[in-house]
């Protein structure tokens, strides 16, 4: 019999998505893949180095598998982030596999299987995979992620993830709609679409950006939600808003990481060229899409980040009323920029920071999730709850995992899109009955 593996994912949706590529391969050569770490031979896990607080995660997952004394493959950034110690620090680890590399997992395991201990990380990632590599997904019956590219070509002076993922490397249009294709075909309704820069999308293949004809294209696939992720301030052109405001299953949600307001901190973060242009933008998207989402991330505690700089972001965000926001602590990363500047700030200022943001944000979101009730609102339905007789699903106002969600109750059914009736709401969440 094939040995057994269990699969471990941490970290983000692009990163699932390698691990529904790596649990794909397995599944066609013939291994067992089972969800009980304790019933497998070897337990893959493909972690996440993004940040301090991921990479903690991601070891901690590994020091508990090694006291378990399983076989451990480890997968994914942290692998290529720290390749030459892994191996050393934990002797239960029979293999490394890098961000470009799992789509030999196969090989890895028959070389594992004959006594190797294996170590495949490519200096410079280079693959990423198209329709036809195999793939088993982890989401719900109704959603899917599709990765449109890899790999970043900017160097924000805080992010790791060119040197973890390489530079930009887009997939060709007609792939990403044959893989889009597939999906519809196995009953996707809500197609997520992710890489590093989702705005720079074509600009390495085609010698210039080529979203907009993306989204035109995805456009003619049978999905009835399509939504966009990563979109960088400076590539959301007026071309691209077009495409989004004329394609009927695009919806209107704009996850647009801005990191900061100050212009002198944006220049710190190696992004000077969005300081004078995110209010424009904003405003543009509001009066272009009314029903518009907008969501962003921002980074407090940035070293050299005065109580000046971030009151401005404070009064940034009182301003410009986001459906949604997420703040991160700046965490400091070997291999960057930031890393060596000046001025590094305590982790106490850091969390304070952290902590009056989301409360500031706290206020607003109920205030924007209190504008929906009354209305009538199309849900994506993903879970039932028996007990309390109710149903768990979003609304186009909410992506998965990351935003709130609706509870419904009345007859719904899973996995449809239905009309629901707002009729209540809170911070995060809203709630709602059958219309």
């Amino acid at each position: 019999m094939p040995p057994t593996i269990a699969v471990t994912h941490l970290g983000c949706e692009k990163n699932r998505i390698d691990t529904e590529h790596m649990l794909g391969l397995l599944v066609q050569a013939g291994y067992q893949v089972d969800s009980d770490e304790q019933l497998a031979d070897y337990v893959l896990v493909n972690t996440c180095s993004f940040i301090g607080p991921a990479r903690t995660e991601s070891v901690r997952t590994l020091v508990q598998l090694a006291e378990q004394g399983k076989k451990i493959v480890i997968a994914g950034c942290l692998a290529q982030h720290f390749q030459g110690e892994l191996l050393k620090e934990i002797p239960e680890a029979v293999a490394i596999v890098g961000t470009g590399d799992y789509h030999r997992i196969v090989e890895v395991i028959e070389r594992s299987e004959k006594g190797e201990r294996v170590e495949l990380v490519s200096a410079t990632p280079t693959f990423i995979a198209d329709e036809h590599v195999p793939r088993y997904r982890t989401t719900s019956e109704a959603v899917a992620y599709l990765k449109i590219a890899e790999g970043c070509d900017y160097r924000c002076a805080f992010c790791i993830i060119p040197h973890l993922r390489g530079n930009q490397r887009s997939r060709p249009i007609e792939s990403i709609v044959a893989e889009a294709r597939q999906l519809a075909a196995e009953g996707v309704k809500e197609l997520l679409l992710i890489s590093q820069i989702s705005t720079n999308y074509g600009l390495d293949l085609y010698g210039r950006p080529r979203l907009a004809d993306l989204l035109r294209a995805l456009g003619e696939v049978d999905i009835p939600w399509i939504r966009l992720h990563y979109a960088y301030p400076t590539g959301l052109t007026a071309e691209v808003l077009e495409a989004i405001r004329e394609t009927p299953n695009l919806l209107p949600y704009f996850d647009v990481p801005l990191q900061h307001s100050h212009p002198e901190v944006l220049r710190a973060m190696n992004r000077p060229w969005q300081a004078d242009f995110n209010e424009r933008l904003l405003g543009r998207i509001r009066e272009e899409l009314p029903e518009a989402t907008l969501r962003t991330t921002f980074v407090v505690g940035f070293p050299g980040e005065s109580e000046v700089h971030f009151a401005h972001l404070c009064d940034f965000v009182e301003r410009l009323q986001f459906d949604h926001v997420g703040v991160f602590a700046y965490s400091r990363e070997e291999n960057t920029a930031a890393a060596q500047l000046p001025d590094q700030l305590s982790e106490a200022i850091k969390k304070r920071r952290r902590r009056e943001l989301m409360q500031r944000q706290q206020v607003i979101s109920a205030r924007r999730n209190a504008d929906q009730v009354g209305k009538v609102v199309p849900v994506l339905i993903e879970q039932e709850n028996p007990r309390k007789k109710v149903w768990l699903g979003r609304s186009p106002r909410f992506a998965p995992e990351i935003d709130g969600q609706i509870v419904v109750s009345g007859g719904a059914q899973l996995n449809a899109l239905i009309p629901v009736r707002i009729t209540g709401s809170d911070v995060y969440d809203l709630y709602g009955e059958v219309f």
